[in-house]
């Protein structure tokens, strides 16, 4: 059994536990926003901006569809307000958008299934407890959406912060590579459920998403020996003469900022088509396309360009040391990702003035473990608290956090009651976003 033993690791769970005088760890219950609080629809305006205008009805669209997707994409709103909330001045790489829906199961470069953060738009240094909180958040607010009440949603988000605080005090007792290697065992964390019906449904969902992925999503056709991207407006459509030809001056330049191994693999491939692909919620006017390579004997891979924007965090937390955006996303993916894509990487130069990254499209990822039903929540809201903690172990100081933390229920009851109160601001903030929706003031 690991302790901590070593004096420097020792010293940083001290420290960790003396910040506990200047922030009580019941404190961060706190949320209490003032009069000057700016309105949510003007902060996702502003946000809208920055975007490709035409898309942005869809991204509202989505947002409009129930409080859970309106969070998913008011990432800038939960930003400043966290910016008021206590913290222990535990700064480490943080997600940034640590929400549900941005933790999945995906391949590793094996092929096999591992669970972890599969979103780093919004990743920068920040206050440990912002990932948590906005985790804790996205549990409660997932639960009402689920039919369950406030009790039992505060209870969830009291889950995964247990779930984070238990994990991160075995991490920081290990050795700092062995920490670093550990990864999410998908497949014990899926034994462990104890409802054998649910754990049936989980197993049963993971194999038809592992199916769903041998295709490509249907994104591809072939047709003597040809292939080319399947228009499905209007998320996957055709780039005009310029853009195409700029994404595919970007998927050239990208391969630069490859190790000479993963440059040679992809140079395996060729490019034969390039398409238009919207994703998500948040990043739903952001520029994203999708790259279609064929290599020797019709063997498909599909790259993904997505853009990358300031992080919504850098006004509260600070400004990136990266220039390039894109640079930035894919530093932090590395730092807290645990199976990193081979494909990932960034261009050096903007693409029509937007810094993007590049990575391997999904086509095997596991998108959600379980639909977030009444019955799954308790076991997503675990399972992500402890993939948090995994993260923030490989990218932060795990030994001062758990100092901070201790071993009691103090941390994560507080961090229930945050969770409740901001689901309540999440539901006012969702009531006037779809008033404005209603009203045409946000097209």
């Amino acid at each position: 059994m690991h302790t901590l033993s070593h004096p420097h690791r020792l010293a940083a769970w001290q420290a960790g536990r003396d910040r506990r005088r200047l922030v009580r760890r019941s404190a961060q219950a706190e949320f209490s926003p003032g009069p000057g609080r700016a309105d949510p629809v003007a902060v996702l305006r502003a946000q809208g901006t920055s975007r490709i205008q035409h898309l942005l009805p869809l991204r509202w669209q989505r947002m409009r569809a129930d409080p859970f997707a309106f969070f998913r994409g008011a990432a800038a709103v939960m930003a400043a307000d966290l910016a008021t909330t206590p913290n222990a001045g535990i700064r480490q790489q943080s997600s940034g958008d640590c929400h549900l829906a941005n933790f999945g199961a995906y391949a590793s470069p094996e092929g096999l299934p591992v669970f972890d953060l599969n979103d780093f738009d919004e990743t920068l240094e920040a206050p440990f407890e912002w990932d948590i909180k906005r985790l804790a958040a996205s549990v409660a607010i997932a639960g009402e959406v689920a039919g369950l009440s406030e009790r039992r949603a505060a209870r969830l988000a009291v889950r995964a912060a247990r779930a984070y605080a238990d994990h991160i005090a075995w991490l920081a007792a290990l050795p700092p590579l062995e920490a670093w290697s550990t990864h999410i065992d998908l497949a014990a964390a899926i034994a462990g459920i104890d409802d054998a019906k649910l754990r049936s449904r989980v197993q049963h969902h993971l194999g038809l998403t592992l199916a769903s992925g041998e295709d490509h999503f249907g994104l591809i056709e072939q047709s003597d020996d040809a292939h080319r991207i399947v228009d499905k407006p209007p998320t996957t459509t055709r780039l005009d003469d310029a853009e195409a030809e700029a994404v595919r001056g970007a998927f050239a330049d990208y391969t630069a900022t490859l190790t000479p191994e993963r440059r040679h693999l992809l140079g395996a491939y060729r490019l034969r088509d390039v398409a238009m692909k919207v994703v998500g919620v948040g990043s739903v006017g952001t520029f994203c396309a999708i790259g279609l390579f064929v290599a020797d004997g019709n063997a498909p891979l599909m790259l993904q360009l997505k853009e990358a924007q300031a992080s919504v965090l850098a006004p509260f937390a600070g400004a990136s040391p990266y220039a390039n955006q894109g640079e930035r996303v894919v530093a932090g993916q590395r730092m807290l990702q645990a199976a990193i894509d081979v494909f990932l990487g960034w261009t050096p130069r903007p693409v029509a003035g937007r810094d993007v990254y590049i990575r391997r499209l999904k086509d095997s990822r596991l998108a959600s473990v379980g639909e977030m039903t009444e019955a799954s929540l308790p076991f997503r809201a675990s399972l992500c608290g402890h993939t948090l903690a995994r993260a923030h172990a490989r990218a932060g100081n795990a030994a001062a956090i758990a100092g901070y933390l201790g071993r009691g229920r103090s941390f994560a009851q507080a961090i229930g009651e945050f969770a409740v109160a901001y689901a309540g601001q999440n539901r006012a903030d969702f009531a006037r976003f779809c008033e404005a929706f209603d009203k045409g003031v946000l097209f």
